[in-house]
């Protein structure tokens, strides 16, 4: 997906997320959410999980990795889901939490084309 500027929007677990992480690791990644979405181009802050329809908001906060996992949705203006976070403890993301982006994806674009 090639983006310039989207709309993002929250999850009630996103929200949830972003209220259990510290205050400076909370405006971090809010931070780098609206500069993602003012169209800064920048795998530090916005990537694409390999293989998936699934990208991630990523901030660090003395030395601990924030994850907001989220979806595109252009059908009828540019927007971004955000579906959930984690706290990342390795380097890999655990296909646990994609899968539950994904499907979380999915149910949203069935209720959305009801």
């Amino acid at each position: 997906m090639d983006f310039n500027v989207f709309r993002v929007v929250l999850t009630d677990a996103a929200v949830e997320f972003l209220r259990s992480i510290p205050e400076q690791a909370r405006d971090k990644m809010n931070s780098n959410i609206s500069r993602a979405s003012k169209g800064e181009k920048n795998a530090e802050i916005f990537k694409k999980l390999h293989n998936t329809e699934i990208w991630e908001f990523r901030a660090e906060h003395r030395r601990i990795s924030y994850r907001l996992f989220s979806f595109w949705d252009s059908e009828d203006e540019v927007v971004v889901v955000a579906t959930h976070g984690i706290i990342k403890k390795t380097q890999k993301t655990p296909l646990k939490e994609i899968a539950r982006a994904e499907a979380i994806r999915k149910e949203y674009f069935r209720m959305k084309n009801r």
